[in-house]
Order: C-alpha cells, then structure tokens, then sequence
C-alpha cells in the first residue's frame, strides 16, 4: 500500500528529529562521560597530593607522624570529595582511613587485604589514575596512588583515593533523565507543529488531486480554497483559474459542437429532401429548377460556414503568419463598398462619408484587413433595413487609425451587446433570420484585429443604429 503525502511528510520530518535529537544525546553523553571522568580523577589525585604534602613536611620538620592528625586529615579529604583515601605501611597494610566505619572501629574493608604499590603501579594507568580492584572491592574503581617516603627518602608507604566507577555513571544518568524530561514538552510541541504544518501543506494538494480526478470525468465544478497567502495559496489561486479556463474551454467547446451541428443539419436535410424529391418524381418537372437552386443556395452556404470554420481554426492555432505591408486604407475601402453596389442599390441604402475619409496608410497584412472590412460591411447591408443608412468614417487619433461603419436597422439589444463578438453569435433571436450568416465573421474579425494589436468595439440602440469602431496602428 503507498503512502499518502502526509504520511511520508510527517513520518520522515519525525525521524529526522528522532535521529538528530539520538545523535545530539549521544554526543551530549560522550562529552559529559568524559567531563565527569576527568573532574573525578583530578580530585582523586589531589586527595593524594594533598596526604602526600601533609607527610612531607611532617618528615621535614624531623617530628614523628601525628596519627590522630593524619586520620583527621583522610576523613576529612574522604567527606569532601566523597572518595576513599587511605594510607598504607611500606608492607601495603593499612594504616590510616577516611572511611566512617575506620573512624568508628578502627578497622573496615580497606584494612582486610594487603595492597601491593608495586603491583597497582605496574598497571596501566592514565594521568596518574587508573582502574582496579586493589583485591578489596568486587567491582572496578578508579584508583590515584601516590608512595610516601621518609626523610632519608626511602619509601615508607602509600597513599590511595578511590571513586566507583557507578558514581560517574550515576550523575551521567540524571544528567541525561533531565535531558530526557526537559525535551519531552518541546518535542511535543514540535511534533504537534509539524503535524499541523504537514496537514496545511498536503490539504490543498489533495484538495487539487480530487479535483483533477473530477476534472478527468467532466466535472469543473471543484474549487481549491485559498487558506494562505504564501506558495500553496498561489498555487492554489492558479489552479481554480486554470479549473476556471477550463470551465469556460469546455462550454465553448459543447458549445461550438452543437451549433456546428445544428449550422450543419438544417442544410444538409435541405439538400436531402430536395434531392429526394427531384429524385423519385415528387418535385414536378417544371418545379424542379426552382429547387435545385435553393439546392445550390444551401451548398454555397455550406461551403461558406466550411471556409469560416477553417479560418477560425487557423486562427486559435496560431497557424497563420502575418504578411505586413503598407497600403491605403481608404482606397480599401473603396473597392470594398463598390463591389457591393448593387446590394446597396437593390435596398435603396444611402451611403454617407466617402468623401470625408482621410488618406491613412497602415502597415498590416492586406489580405486579413480586407477580410475584417468586408465582414463588417457585409453585415451592415445584410442587417439593415429598406432605404437605411450606412456611414463610415476613417481619422487618425495620435498614432492609431480608426475606422468606424455605422448602419440603421433593427440594432442589437443592449443586454446581448457583449456576445457579438462570440462563436456563432448569430443563434441569438435578433440576428437569426438570415441563411447567409454562419455566425463566425465578428469572432474571425475580432481575432484577426488582435492579432494586428488593435481592437474593434460595438456600440448600438435597439431598432435604431449599430455601429462598429476598428482601431489600428497607423503607419
């Protein structure tokens, strides 16, 4: 089974702590072991260096050795530093002792054996210290041994301090109880912080994986919520965009599915049902002209809702490639509106503004242009009414060209103004009528004006005027 983000997040910030926090133990142990070891030894050896000065000078001032003096001086040292000193004979019996059962009795553990100098001496020690039994104790300690001699400086006994080894490893365990139980809350605390900041972190990503299963199956109905500002937040701002984009691509595509579609079937059973009838004697003979050409009407339209549509891919796709060059916007325009005359003449449109254009030059690609105006007069004739109006007006605005067709008519009502300029636009109620729009030409006419970096806006009343404003750079 795998393990889920969070786990593996948690789980290995945890052990890194677990680790880091045994290593720093570890060490901490190391240094103190030592620490206490060495502390120890050095007063072990100054236990002795201490018996050792205090019998020095006995012997040099040339008096004998006080014992009762001495003994105070053993259990004194033996109180202080909570050692073991005692003094032996040149034979390694014991003479004197610093321990309470010697101070009380005079004799204890220490007394019963005979210690041999020589053979602690031969032993390895380190700094004057080292570990034995001296045949007394059963476990080892730590042993300082230092020999005494007389005045003729001849070796008249030892003294000895000794520690058990458990002492030092006592004070290191509470040492290390007190670690233990000083780190236990902020370990807590820390534990408890990492899982909380795991879960905000992991949250969202599982929040955007269920999200993206949804997404897999059509739904774009999921949103991630924003609970941070910091990189998760913005990662999470990006992905509802993104679900947004989505949102919208979709609808656009079932969109333009079904109205490729329905543009499709209406001319298509058209042409069926006419060729049908031509076909098996339906269509009378003298009839059968007439609807042959509404056959080709409908083909033509079918050919050109094929030809919109193969622009419009060319166009998203970005497969298309600007031919700039320069020419007269005007002279354009002028060839555009003459080639149309007789549609004008045939509504009694009256055309207004031709001699008022200014003489602009662009830089753009001609073909492309040519196709945006023609669109945009095509339009103005289909949807205008009986003797209308058309004007047009073509200026310059700093270093912007801006051409502007105005047309009489039934107009475009203000509430469906800002879907114009959409795929198949012409679904809408008021501009449906005619079988010669596919519906594409302002969505092919806005996409090539961008791509040019210019703009094309739409301003109108109902049943009165529709007017349409293309802005260029001008050269």
């Amino acid at each position: 089974m795998k393990l889920k983000l969070f786990k593996k997040y948690f789980f290995t910030t945890s052990l890194i702590i677990v680790f880091s926090l045994g290593i720093m133990m570890m060490i901490l142990s190391f240094v103190l072991n030592n620490y206490i070891a060495k502390t120890k030894h050095e007063t072990l050896v100054k236990c002795c260096d201490e018996i050792t000065d205090y019998v020095s000078g006995v012997f040099n001032s040339e008096a004998d050795i006080d014992i009762d003096g001495l003994s105070g001086l053993v259990g004194s040292l033996s109180d202080v530093a909570d050692t073991d000193v005692f003094v032996t004979d040149e034979n390694g019996k014991v003479i004197v002792c610093g321990c309470a059962q010697w101070q009380e009795q005079g004799s204890c553990i220490h007394s019963s054996s005979v210690i041999s100098f020589a053979e602690f001496s031969g032993t390895n020690t380190e700094n004057g210290v080292g570990l034995s039994t001296l045949g007394i104790y059963r476990n080892a300690h730590y042993v300082a041994a230092k020999p005494l001699y007389d005045d003729e400086n001849v070796m008249c006994g030892a003294v000895y301090s000794t520690a058990s080894v458990s002492t030092v490893s006592n004070l290191l365990s509470t040492v290390v109880k007190l670690y233990i139980a000083s780190a236990v809350l902020p370990i807590l605390l820390m534990f408890v912080s990492i899982y909380t900041m795991t879960y905000r972190i992991t949250k969202p990503l599982k929040s955007m994986s269920e999200a993206s299963k949804a997404m897999a199956r059509g739904d774009f109905s999921r949103r991630i919520p924003v609970m941070s500002d910091d990189e998760i937040g913005e990662l999470s701002m990006s992905f509802n965009m993104m679900t947004n984009n989505l949102a919208q691509l979709e609808g656009m595509r079932r969109s333009f599915v079904a109205n490729v579609s329905h543009e499709l079937k209406t001319p298509m059973t058209t042409i069926g049902g006419f060729i049908d009838g031509i076909l098996d004697g339906t269509i009378e003979q003298e009839k059968q002209q007439y609807y042959l050409n509404i056959v080709s009407d409908e083909v033509k339209r079918l050919s050109r809702l094929v030809q919109s549509m193969l622009s419009m891919a060319r166009l998203e796709s970005g497969e298309f490639v600007l031919k700039p060059e320069l020419f007269d916007l005007r002279e354009l325009l002028y060839t555009i509106v003459i080639s149309q005359e007789q549609r004008i003449e045939k509504l009694g449109l009256n055309i207004e503004g031709l001699e008022e254009l200014q003489n602009i030059s662009v830089n753009a690609d001609k073909d492309l242009i040519h196709q945006v105006i023609y669109n945009l007069v095509d339009n103005a004739i289909k949807f205008n009414c009986e003797n209308g109006k058309i004007s047009f007006s073509l200026k310059t605005e700093g270093k912007k060209a801006v051409f502007t067709i105005t047309n009489t008519g039934k107009g475009i009502p203000e509430k469906e103004m800002p879907f114009v300029f959409e795929r198949f636009y012409k679904v809408d109620k008021s501009r449906s009528a005619s079988k010669n729009s596919t519906g594409l030409g302002l969505y092919i006419v806005k996409t090539i004006v961008t791509a040019h970096g210019g703009t094309i806006t739409v301003a109108g009343r109902e049943n009165s005027f529709t007017s349409f404003t293309v802005v260029l750079p001008a050269e």
